[in-house]
């Protein structure tokens, strides 16, 4: 999909079938906002998880079970148990692949799947022999290949020309001057598919009582935890950093990003990381954007994107 074809989609009128959140709106007791990893190996500086009470108070890091980080699936484990009751979690990463511009996600292989909850098993199926929820080898498959842009100047010859496909609601990113990539885009340091594919095996992985927004309707008013699809950038961007700059890596930047944001100053006594700020500052946003009635209705999200790709909560 072109990026103007996609815009135009973003901003066009919602057809029948535009799913409304459930009266009253959800509430939450706290946020958790989750920078993942998609990097090869069983733990991952690269994960950084802030956790922030609705009612106030400065966002504060869970720290890791061990010194040299996170793993996936210890953060899953997080989740299910150790999340306190009546928790929003936000992971920055994509839910879902392009789908609206193809009316599928892998067009010409017969098993592309029909949902995101169909494409999130073919992941697991194809990569469960990897450790810690990896899935670096789906795209090396043989048909999935062919979609991919991947290291060593290998390019899938249905890799879209340019940056590639676009799910809409990138589109809609794109519209705020983010600079959103495609999820089937795995070169570069902005790329965020490798994390996606990963985060799809632990989406997976959830017990069906947690639902995925927008995917999962979320049953107000009291869900016990819910996930999300967040971007860091558009949380840096509420917090006055640019979209091309918006990466923290000092206490005195964490600072005004916070306070920007309405939140008290974070304990930044230790070595801060930009992952660390990342998850920091989106936990401050994300509290306060879990209470804004339109960021849980975007005009262009369809029942039927939110069966296929989803969309990224802050994104109107």
């Amino acid at each position: 999909m072109a990026l103007n074809d996609a815009v135009s989609l973003a901003s066009s009128a919602p057809p029948e079938g535009h799913p409304r959140l459930p009266d009253p709106l959800p509430r939450f007791r706290y946020v958790v906002a989750i920078d993942w990893s998609g990097a090869v190996g069983t733990r991952h500086r690269g994960i950084a998880l802030a956790l922030a009470e609705m009612t106030g108070g400065p966002p504060r890091l869970v720290p890791p079970p061990s010194p040299r980080g996170w793993a996936r699936a210890e953060v899953l484990d997080w989740l299910l148990t150790a999340a306190p009751a009546g928790t929003l979690a936000g992971f920055d990463m994509g839910i879902s692949l392009a789908f609206a511009d193809c009316a599928a996600y892998f067009p010409g292989w017969s098993e592309t799947p029909p949902d995101a909850r169909s494409l999130w098993s073919l992941v697991e199926t194809l990569c469960v022999h990897e450790a810690d929820l990896g899935a670096a080898t789906f795209a090396d498959h043989a048909e999935a290949s062919r979609h991919f842009r991947r290291h060593g100047k290998r390019c899938g010859d249905l890799f879209a020309p340019g940056a590639g496909r676009m799910r809409v609601t990138e589109a809609a990113q794109a519209a705020t001057g983010a600079r959103p990539t495609s999820n089937f885009n795995l070169v570069g340091a902005s790329q965020v598919g490798k994390a996606s594919l990963a985060g799809m095996r632990l989406l997976h992985r959830l017990p069906p009582q947690v639902p995925v927004w927008p995917i999962d309707p979320i049953a107000a008013p009291h869900p016990r935890l819910a996930i999300v699809e967040i971007w860091t950038t558009i949380a840096a961007m509420a917090a006055g950093r640019r979209p091309g700059a918006s990466k923290i890596r000092d206490g005195a930047g964490l600072g005004r990003a916070l306070a920007t944001l309405g939140s008290p100053p974070a304990d930044t006594q230790a070595m801060l990381s930009d992952h660390a700020a990342d998850a920091l500052v989106t936990a401050a946003w994300l509290r306060r954007a879990a209470t804004d009635p339109a960021l849980w209705s975007p005009p262009a999200l369809t029942a039927a994107l939110a069966r296929t790709e989803g969309w990224t909560f802050g994104v109107t």
